[in-house]
């Protein structure tokens, strides 16, 4: 209390001049237009700047939630695309019988950690066997394919993704459907390779690469990768191609687990017809 008795003992000039500068101020303010309308915008600029980065702020972190709920609404699209072409699918004289044979669903995941600087890189999502998850389920984003699911925990699985020397992905061009296998040479993990490719089919730089449908993993047509260079070696009856991956492993965030019902069932009849 002393203090602050001896403080305003010290400046009390400056203080009484800081007062009667307000009250001036205020007069001014109160009694004239200009001055008045002047400051109001003023402080309307002042605070709508305030309440603008606010709002920024805000915006940032409900960024987890909006992200989450565009994943939840991407994957009732792409389920409802999928429902559609069975309907069209089996209304058509002829049908393709793309999917008639099987009965395909998509569910959202997160990707909670990530390896990619490895040979055997994996990514791990937040979605395990108490949400039906199994082992062999097909992982996708809005890019294309992601990896396969390769071992299921209670709450956390690990999928294999393309970039891994573990991985081999069945794939057709889909201007033709000729059909190939998609394997990660282990050093970039934006580009893979195109393998059983014989030299008598038309390649070209940009063709798009999609799912074959010839496994139970994936339905097909779903995008994998770009051609970037497509070349014969000498003497050799097949092609060397690269090709660019489509999903940003480095960024991946969310993704689509696809869930095929007719999985298993298919699996055991391949199995029982092995020799």
């Amino acid at each position: 209390m002393n203090s602050l008795i001896k403080f305003i003992q010290k400046y009390s000039n400056f203080l009484v001049f800081l007062l009667l500068e307000v009250v001036a101020f205020m007069l001014l303010v109160s009694n004239r237009e200009y001055p008045k309308s002047y400051v109001l915008s003023s402080a309307n600029r002042i605070a709508a700047s305030h309440y603008e980065r606010v709002q920024h702020i805000r915006s940032y972190f409900d960024l987890r939630q909006v992200n989450t709920e565009l994943a939840a609404e991407n994957v009732r699209l792409r389920n409802q695309l999928v429902q559609y072409a069975n309907i069209a699918e089996h209304e058509l004289e002829q049908p393709t019988y793309q999917y008639s044979h099987l009965d395909y669903s998509y569910e959202p995941a997160k990707v909670v950690h990530a390896i990619t600087n490895q040979q055997a890189n994996t990514l791990t999502i937040n979605k395990g066997r108490r949400d039906s998850v199994y082992q062999g389920m097909g992982v996708c984003n809005g890019d294309g394919v992601v990896g396969i699911v390769a071992s299921v925990g209670e709450r956390f699985s690990v999928v294999i993704p393309m970039i891994s020397v573990q991985s081999h992905v069945s794939c057709m061009f889909a201007k033709n459907n000729y059909c190939g296998t998609i394997e990660w040479l282990g050093n970039d993990i934006r580009h893979v390779q195109v393998i059983d490719v014989a030299t008598h089919v038309d390649v070209a730089e940009g063709d798009t690469l999609v799912t074959s449908g010839l496994t139970a993993v994936f339905p097909s047509e779903i995008p994998i990768a770009v051609v970037e260079k497509a070349i014969i070696p000498q003497g050799a009856s097949y092609y060397s191609i690269s090709a660019r991956v489509l999903p940003d492993f480095k960024r991946l965030n969310y993704v689509q687990l696809i869930r095929n019902n007719a999985q298993i069932e298919l699996e055991n009849l391949q199995h029982e017809s092995r020799p």
